[in-house]
């Protein structure tokens, strides 16, 4: 016999302005609609977009009662006419649909400011996400990302992870559970410095060097800080492209003095060094496979791909599987 579907809560309050912390209450309102309804689909817009009747028509329960959850953002900025509407709604929310209210605190006007306090009344659920300005905060976001993870972090393990990442809790969310990864769950100073070092110079050239010469561990390393720092995923992909193409070229005329091949080559001298280098133990299967790779990578990064991060760490997967032929 089946359990009987746990109703999720019909109205959320999200409180505060700490972006990580909105979208994942947001995702957790969410997954709690899922959980009572798989069909239940997400609808996100701005209060100020919306008008009294349009409201009323998108939380008007469904002919055919498929679960629906409604994500009011910027809701501080309601005008009197909305912020009234949404209000009613809230007195006698409608079922099988889940309002989800995401307000900073503040208000443009009077009846903005009291959405909060309505919805409390009306018995919402509320989610405090504010700004965490304070170190001690930071702090106890760190330690909570890390056993979330599965993982354990020293004192000296949380400050020399926030020293090294800054305030951003995008980052250190990422940075927490890459560590717990890396460090079997034991995450301390030396592991953050480890994981860390030369994170500022981190570029799709940094991702391209390390795959060309089949370092896995190193490559991937640099393509997580790359998505992380914010490099755009078509400057990573042209500079495996580039990596790729000029160790392929330098590979097919053989050695000889690189000042010789750098007219011959059309390239600066030092960069057909470096490819001569890096060309060591390829095959020219080994590079046919990944000009093939590089030339599909190029429009995945450029909207053929659902998932561009995951298109590149698949690219890059492959290019290093290709290095690793050699020996075949």
């Amino acid at each position: 016999m089946n359990a009987p579907a746990v109703t999720p809560d019909p109205l959320h309050l999200i409180l505060g302005d700490e972006e990580l912390l909105v979208e994942r209450a947001v995702r957790t309102a969410f997954e709690a609609a899922r959980l009572a309804d798989s069909q239940a689909d997400l609808t996100r817009v701005r209060v100020t977009d919306l008008t009294p009747p349009e409201l009323a028509e998108l939380v008007s329960p469904s002919l055919f009662a498929e679960g629906r959850v409604i994500v009011l953002e910027a809701a501080q900025e309601a005008g009197k006419e909305i912020a009234d509407a949404v209000i009613s709604y809230c007195a006698h929310p409608a079922d099988g649909i889940t309002l989800v209210v995401v307000h900073t605190g503040g208000g443009r006007s009077k009846v903005a400011k009291e959405l909060p306090a309505a919805l409390r009344k009306a018995g919402a659920r509320v989610t405090e996400c504010p700004k965490l300005t304070k170190p001690a905060d930071r702090d106890a976001f760190v330690r909570n990302e890390v056993r979330a993870a599965g993982g354990k972090i020293d004192p000296e393990g949380v400050a020399a992870l926030v020293e090294a990442v800054g305030s951003d809790l995008r980052e250190l969310a990422a940075a927490a559970s890459q560590l717990v990864a890396d460090s079997a769950g034991k995450v301390n100073a030396d592991a953050v410095r480890r994981y860390h070092r030369g994170r500022a110079e981190v570029t799709g050239f940094a991702v391209a060097e390390k795959a060309v010469i089949g370092d896995r561990a190193g490559a991937m390393e640099a393509l997580r800080w790359a998505m992380q720092t914010g490099v755009a995923h078509v400057l990573v992909a042209d500079a495996l492209a580039d990596a790729v193409r000029t160790v392929a070229r330098v590979s097919a005329v053989g050695r000889a003095d690189p000042f010789q091949l750098a007219g011959q080559l059309g390239m600066p001298p030092w960069k057909v060094k470096k490819a001569q280098g890096q060309a060591r133990g390829w095959t020219e299967q080994g590079l046919a496979e990944c000009m093939q790779v590089v030339a599909g990578l190029n429009a995945d990064v450029k909207g053929a791909a659902a998932d561009p991060d995951y298109a590149l760490e698949r690219a890059v997967l492959r290019i290093v599987a290709a290095h690793q032929q050699r020996g075949r």
